[in-house]
C-alpha cells in the first residue's frame, strides 16, 4: 500500500484503492470482508499476492460485492472476459447453482491454472468452460450463429481497457434484457479525474483515455441503465433495458 500523505490522503494518483485513507480501507476489510471470505477464495488471495501482476487481480471487497450481487439477481448463465488467476471467477463460480455456467475467457492459460486446483478442489470446476485467446472473434462467432441473443444473465469484463467498447458493442446483443454487464477499472486508479501534469503511472496514463471514452460512451447508451461504483479500482454496472 501507498503511505499516506498529510490527512491521510494517498500522494500517488496510481493508487490500486480508491479510498483516501489505507487506514479505511483496511478496516473494510478486516471487519466486513476477510471475516467472511470463503477458504478457497482467501487461498487464491495469497497465492495470487505473490504473483509479479498482482495488481491485475479483482480486489477481495469486489469480490465479495460480485458474489452477493450475482445471488441477488439469481444468475445462472455468466461470461468473464479477463481471467488472470481466477479470483473473480471463483466469487462467481461460488454465487452460481450447480447447473450454472461461466464462459471464461483470457489470453493467458497459465495465469488461470494457478488458480485452477483451488477452484477444483472447492468442487467448482465444471461450470466453468475456460477458453484461452481473445474473446472478440469468439463474440463475434456467438452473434453470427444467433442461438446466444439474450442468453446471459451477468457479463464480467477485466481485460484489455483499449478494448472495452468494442466489446460493449457485441456484449450488449449477448445480455438479456434485464441482465447485467460489470465493467471493472472505470474510475482507473482515480486517474480519470488527474489533471495533465499529474504524475501517472506508463500504463495507467496509455488507458486512461479509453477508460474516458468508455464512461462517456456507458452514460449515453439508451439501451442500458448504469450505475458506477467506487468499489475496488471501479465498477460500472449496465442493466440491459431494450
Amino acid at each position: 500500500m501507498a503511505s499516506n500523505g498529510e490527512n491521510g490522503r494517498h500522494q500517488e494518483v496510481g493508487h490500486k484503492s480508491l479510498l483516501q485513507s489505507d487506514a479505511l480501507y483496511q478496516y473494510i476489510l478486516e471487519t466486513s470482508v476477510y471475516p467472511r471470505e470463503p477458504e478457497a477464495m482467501k487461498e487464491l488471495r495469497e497465492i495470487t499476492a505473490k504473483h509479479p501482476w498482482n495488481l491485475m487481480t479483482t480486489s477481495a471487497d469486489e469480490g465479495q460485492f460480485l458474489n452477493m450481487l450475482l445471488k441477488l439477481i439469481n444468475a445462472k448463465n455468466t461470461m468473464e472476459i479477463g481471467v488472470f488467476t481466477g479470483y473473480s471467477l471463483l466469487a462467481t463460480a461460488m454465487a452460481l447453482p450447480d447447473d450454472g455456467k461461466i464462459l471464461a475467457m483470457d489470453i493467458n492459460r497459465d495465469n488461470f491454472e494457478i488458480g485452477l486446483p483451488i477452484i477444483e478442489k472447492a468442487g467448482l470446476a465444471h461450470k466453468i468452460e475456460f477458453r484461452e485467446g481473445p474473446a472478440l472473434p469468439v463474440l463475434d462467432q456467438m452473434i453470427e450463429d444467433g442461438k446466444y441473443h439474450g442468453s446471459y444473465d451477468f457479463i464480467f469484463v477485466d481485460a484489455d481497457k483499449d478494448n472495452y467498447l468494442n466489446y460493449h458493442k457485441r456484449l450488449i446483443d449477448l445480455v438479456k434484457v434485464g441482465g447485467l454487464i460489470g465493467y471493472d477499472n472505470t474510475l482507473w486508479n482515480g486517474s480519470v479525474v488527474a489533471p495533465p501534469d499529474a504524475p501517472l503511472r506508463k500504463y495507467v496514463r496509455y488507458y486512461r483515455d479509453f477508460v474516458l471514452e468508455l464512461n462517456k460512451a456507458l452514460a449515453a447508451d439508451p439501451r442500458i441503465e448504469i450505475c458506477q461504483l467506487p468499489v475496488g479500482d471501479g465498477i460500472t454496472l449496465c442493466r440491459r433495458i431494450s
